[in-house]
């Protein structure tokens, strides 16, 4: 199985979004995102745009390098 991770600042809008179009791409995929200084939440536009295209990122949280 192939990881991959979406690396970013936030985490809370572009790397969430990639994030999500990649696990629908491939259910084969592990797909993680991160970020090196984390916000509070997932970008509430982000959230938005992504349910406009029937992909649901609204459980995601901005997540830490570690």
């Amino acid at each position: 199985m192939k990881r991959i991770l979406i690396l970013c600042t936030g985490n809370s809008c572009r790397s969430q979004m990639a994030e999500g179009f990649l696990k629908t791409l491939d259910s084969d995929l592990e797909v993680y995102s991160a970020g090196t200084n984390p916000s509070s939440q997932v970008h509430p536009k982000a959230i938005e745009v992504m349910k406009e295209i029937g992909i649901d990122i609204n459980g995601g949280f901005p997540k830490t390098v570690d």
